[in-house]
């Protein structure tokens, strides 16, 4: 099983990046996948999940109303559109996913059972 993070790179603050997440080697049917970072110093935080079915989303408060996670079902990839990116954004990226049943966990930056490497998003002032 691997969960491949993509989409990284230097923006200016105001700039957008897409991030992605490719899942191979299983299908993430059932599972919520979703989006944590680590800036230089800090402890990893959570960025956003969605559920498999799409019906429930959830957001950190920092990404609210900038960030939105889809994704495509055929090409088992979650995607990370971030919007009016600011320099506090900056961090490593990784994508995760787990089991629907452990949501709550997720969302509370306690548990994912699958990791990808990180992508650096780096935003400029």
């Amino acid at each position: 099983v691997q969960l491949q993070a993509s989409g990284g790179g230097l923006v200016q603050a105001g700039g957008s990046l897409r991030l992605s997440c490719a899942a191979s080697g299983r299908t993430f049917r059932g599972h919520v996948m979703g989006w944590f970072r680590q800036a230089p110093g800090k402890e990893r935080e959570f960025v956003a999940a969605r559920a498999w079915s799409g019906l429930s989303t959830s957001y950190s408060d920092s990404v609210k109303g900038r960030f939105t996670i889809s994704r495509d079902s055929a090409k088992n990839t979650v995607y990370l559109q971030m919007n009016s990116l600011k320099p506090e954004d900056t961090a490593i990226y990784y994508c995760a996913a787990d089991d629907q049943s452990n949501w709550a966990f997720f969302v509370r930056n306690e548990k994912a059972s699958y990791w990808g490497q990180g992508t650096q998003v780096t935003v400029s002032s």
